[in-house]
Parts: C-alpha cells; structure tokens; sequence
C-alpha cells in the first residue's frame, strides 16, 4: 500500500477504536491485555475510565525512571493512557504533551483529562514524523506500539532527537520481525491496524535509531506477546505470526 493509503487506513482504523472505546469490542478483554503486557492492576485503576484501550505492545512508563519536574512526550498517545501515567509520576511541575494524528483519539484523550481534571497533561494533534513540539523542549520521549505504523521510521527517530534536551532520553515499546512476514499479512489491512504488516526486522529498527543520531542504543527488555492482541482478521495464521515478531523496549539517549 502507498503511503497516504496507509496513513488513511490506520487514521479510520483508530478513529473506530477510539468511538468503540476499546480495541477488542469489551473492556475486560483491554483489562487482560494490559495486564499481560506490564501493567500492575493499580496502575490501570489510577486513570481516567476510558483511557486504556488496550493498544499497547508493553509497559514503557514503567521503565522510563521519570522524575517529578521532568516534560515527558509521547509519541502516538491515543487516548491518552500512557500519558496519564507519565502525569502522575512527574507531578504538578511536571509536564506531559501526547501527539496522535487521530482527531477522535485526541478528542477522546482531551475530554479524559477534563473529565479527572488533569492540568499536567497537553494533547496535540499532529504526525510522528513531524512532530508539533519545539528543538530541544523534551526530557524523554515515549511511545507504545506505534512507531510500527510508520512508513518513515528513521524519520520518526530524528524528529525525536531534535525535540529531546541534550542527554534527553528515549524509551518505546514496540514491535519488531524476527522473520520476514509472508506477503499475504504484510498486504492485510487488519495486519497493519494490529501493528503487524508495517513492523520492521528487529536489527534494521536498532540500526535506525542509531542512524538517527541516538547514542547508548540498546534493547532493554525483550518477549512474546500474547494472542489476544491479533486481529480477529488474522486468527488463522496467529500461530505463525506469533513466531515472526517480539516486543521490545529500547532505549537511547540524545548526545551533548
């Protein structure tokens, strides 16, 4: 598919999910992906109801090591769950700004932090690949199953860099081929609203956060996801899919 058809696709793909308010059709089956995945039920009971969608591939708030007073960005943020989380941990001083190129999500994001009364929390709409943020604003930059989507990543990974402070750091939950997928998924409509199709191999995605201009580039957590997260479309071939591709978080920081 050509770019723009991509980016229109995934756009109504997510503008559904946001009206239906979960990913899967019900808000139990969102509750056990999250748990599945590294979310503590503690954590998912702090935020605005409606905010977790179940749409994330790992916990990246968890291992971010945000300090109160930091500005966080999150790339992708949907209706706003990681976000929320991120609120908490750098308070009052703090601040958080999540970008998606969905209007519905933002609409959907920006009435949760009205609704609990968020005044931390900034919801921009906008595309990864160009960022509406400022050179050298950000402490750390975020993301969760959404790079995936990206035609462009290495793109996304410079847009990054050029928001972060110097010594800013970068941490994303994402996910990437172990093996080449076969034609039939990487052509599927399903295959790239499940975060699927558009995954790139694992080293090519680590060579391109390098490229970017990231240093201390590393993987810090690696693992199998749970079948839960294929679309209902792909149910037939979940067992080879589920070989071909791995959650990973990785990690880099931005040079002096």
């Amino acid at each position: 598919m050509k770019e723009e058809k991509i980016k229109k696709v995934v756009r109504e793909g997510y503008a559904k999910i946001a009206k239906q308010n979960t990913c899967c059709g019900n808000n139990s089956c969102s509750l056990d992906i999250s748990k599945k995945i590294g979310y503590r039920e503690k954590e998912i009971k702090s935020v605005p109801e409606g905010s977790n969608l179940g749409l994330g591939c790992g916990n990246p708030v968890a291992m971010a090591s945000l300090r109160k007073g930091e500005v966080m960005l999150d790339l992708g943020s949907g209706a706003g769950f990681d976000c929320f989380l991120a609120a908490n941990k750098v308070g009052n001083k703090g601040k958080v700004i999540g970008v998606d190129m969905t209007p519905e999500m933002i609409e959907k994001a920006r009435e949760n932090a009205r609704k609990d009364n968020y005044k931390n929390v900034e919801f921009r709409l906008g595309e990864i690949e160009n960022l509406p943020v400022a050179d050298n604003s950000i402490d750390i930059v975020m993301s969760n199953c959404v790079i995936n989507l990206s035609i462009d990543k290495e793109r996304v990974f410079k847009e990054a860099l050029r928001v972060l402070k110097p010594n800013g750091r970068m941490i994303i939950s994402d996910i990437v081929l172990l093996k080449k997928l076969p034609d039939s998924i990487k052509k599927s409509v399903e295959a790239y609203i499940g975060c699927i199709a558009g995954a790139m191999m694992k080293d090519k995605y680590m060579d391109a956060v390098k490229s970017a201009g990231f240093k201390d580039v590393r993987i810090i957590d690696e693992k199998m996801l749970p079948v839960e997260m294929f679309s209902d479309g792909m149910k037939e071939s979940t067992k080879d899919i589920a070989k071909s591709i791995a959650s990973i978080k990785a990690y880099g920081i931005k040079p002096k």
